[in-house]
């Protein structure tokens, strides 16, 4: 293989790969694959071009030279890892040139109800590959090689690697009819509506998940498994569609887990140095998912090359390194490399009954081009004392031989109660800062909500601070002033902000509604009352959008004022507001 190669990717035209024509209309085929995948690609090598994207199913999804190109280069495993056999993956890449595919009702209503870090991404596709390459005496250089990408908007990590499991060996045997048959299918699949059970048949096989939704208990388990009566053969039941063995991710770095955290946190430029896009992928899905239930808000590539479009940008020194957690395999990039702040070198995993030899703190002028040995080079000091009982739990817990699926239970859960103990007075003074339910008064417009000050928030935490939920100590005020600088505060702040607006929007709707509206419309001009009717029907518009939180009734009664006012104005009037 030679990823190393500087030809750019070619493609080479399969019989479902004809050039793409346009976006998919709501009600066109394919609308049903569409909620949960983009399209399915097969790249593989070839002598003379490099890598090749080979097909691309439904063939009238359109991707930009750029995206084949980014999709041809990061479904290789550099010639660096050496990798042999199957090996899954996954990247993360830039939409270019726009969106292409309508925004449909139903994804808006599926965002609508996700966890924040769940929901589709507007401007990313990922990618989920399973790559094969096994010796191959009919090849001109021995090796077959291939890789088959699911491309997505969806961060269901563990859902398309079980899928990608199921459909990729057979694939490779018999292609393409293969690949129809399957994308078929999954164009019967019911929507990923968040709340929801799933049973998804694909080759004989039923895979059973459940899609998470926002109102679902983070700490929970996996809900209870549906009865299996009818369904023949029983189900494969996923625990989740997005999780990841936390502890085997993190086995090599646990001393210091409570410092990643801290630096994912801060949005501060981390690189992931790997021996291979596996680990390289699964350690920064892994860092990225460490702030659950807080939306990560920075780039990531959980795969990184050379000849990614964005390497000028990342590399470049003539300006301070983005905010992006980057995963990389060639060690071309410790040099490349070297100004950013936050450098993980990680070997390969090892699940033995012992832990792991941890990785140490090291500076970064301790860095060398190529030998460079396990360690996060850093000159960063955390906040927080680390939490030594969280260590002695999960030790204890090899020595017992506990399941893994346990261990990451204890990290996952201490992580979560880590950031939710950060998140809670952020969330306290937020809420001080909306208006009484009580100023809320019909025919006026409602008050403001108050701006966030940060000193005021910063005296609070004397009372009302993390101290109350975390038994942690350090400098936590410390932690709260950098906090304010990082993308993440900013994108916690401005969703916060957001979803008080709406419920302020939504609240002034109700009081609308339990007034008399007749008593109102006393007195009132038709330039007035013309002017309450768009304004009523622009929130029923957003309230039947998902948009704003109000119940039913609320809506009814909303049409029913409508009605009663348009009938009070004169007929042309009524004609020009409801014609017919």
């Amino acid at each position: 293989m030679d990823a190393g190669s500087g030809a750019e990717p070619h493609r080479a035209r399969g019989r479902l790969g004809a050039p793409c024509s346009g976006a998919r209309a709501p009600g066109a085929p394919w609308a049903r694959f569409s909620a949960w995948l983009e399209c399915v690609c097969v790249v593989t090598f070839d002598l003379e071009l490099g890598q090749a994207l080979e097909l691309v199913y439904p063939s009238d999804f359109r991707l930009t030279d750029k995206e084949k190109s980014s999709i041809c280069y990061l479904s290789f495993p550099d010639s660096h890892s050496g990798c042999l056999g199957d090996t899954q993956f996954s990247f993360r890449i830039r939409q270019c040139g726009g969106q292409r595919r309508p925004w449909h009702t139903d994804d808006r209503h599926c965002d609508s109800g996700a966890p924040a870090s769940l929901q589709r991404e507007h401007a990313h596709y990922f990618g989920y590959v399973y790559f094969r390459q096994v010796k191959d005496s009919s090849a001109r250089r021995g090796y077959f090689q291939k890789s088959l990408v699911l491309v997505s908007r969806l961060p269901f990590v563990r859902l398309f690697q079980a899928l990608l499991s199921l459909v990729a060996p057979e694939y490779f045997d018999k292609l393409t009819p293969c690949l129809e048959a399957v994308c078929n299918e999954i164009d019967q699949w019911p929507a990923p509506v968040p709340g929801q059970t799933l049973n998804l048949p694909v080759m004989g096989v039923v895979l059973q998940v459940h899609i998470p939704s926002r109102v679902d208990k983070p700490e929970s388990g996996p809900p209870a498994q549906r009865s299996h009566e009818n369904l023949l053969p029983a189900p494969v039941v996923l625990s989740s569609v997005h999780e990841l063995d936390l502890f085997r991710c993190f086995q090599p770095v646990l001393a210091h887990v409570q410092m990643l955290w801290e630096l994912v946190l801060l949005g501060e430029p981390l690189v992931v140095l790997a021996p291979s896009p596996a680990v390289s992928s699964e350690m920064v899905l892994a860092l990225t998912s460490c702030l659950q239930p807080l939306k990560f808000c920075c780039d990531y590539r959980p795969y990184f090359t050379v000849h990614d479009s964005e390497f000028k940008e990342f590399t470049t020194r003539t300006q301070a390194p983005p905010n992006v957690v980057l995963g990389v395999t060639n060690p071309f990039f410790i040099k490349t490399l070297q100004h950013w702040p936050h450098i993980l070198r990680v070997g390969e995993p090892r699940m033995s009954g012992d832990l792991p030899k941890q990785v140490k703190l090291k500076k970064p002028s301790r860095l060398k081009t190529l030998d460079t040995k396990p360690g996060l080079y850093t000159a960063y000091t955390a906040h927080l004392h680390r939490d030594k009982a969280l260590l002695r739990r999960l030790l204890k817990g090899l020595q017992k031989k506990r399941p893994s699926d346990v261990q990451t239970a204890l990290l996952r859960r201490h992580l979560l109660e880590l950031t939710q103990s950060f998140i809670f007075p952020l969330e306290h003074y937020m809420a001080s800062l909306m208006p009484l339910q009580k100023s809320i008064t019909p025919w006026k417009t409602p008050p403001q909500i108050r701006p966030f000050r940060q000193d005021d928030f910063l005296r609070s935490l004397e009372h009302a601070g993390p101290q109350l939920t975390c038994v942690l100590k350090g400098d936590w005020l410390g932690l709260y002033r950098r906090f304010f600088k990082s993308p993440h505060f900013d994108g916690w702040y401005r969703q916060r902000r957001k979803e008080m607006a709406q419920k302020l929007e939504a609240l002034h709707l109700e009081a609308i509604c339990e007034a008399n509206i007749e008593v109102w419309m006393k007195g009132k001009s038709e330039v007035e009352v013309v002017d309450l009717v768009l304004k009523l029907r622009e929130r029923l518009v957003r309230a039947q959008g998902h948009q704003l939180p109000v119940k039913e009734a609320t809506l009814k009664q909303a049409r029913l004022y409508i009605e009663t006012v348009i009938s009070s104005l004169p007929k042309d009037l009524q004609v020009i507001l409801c014609p017919p």
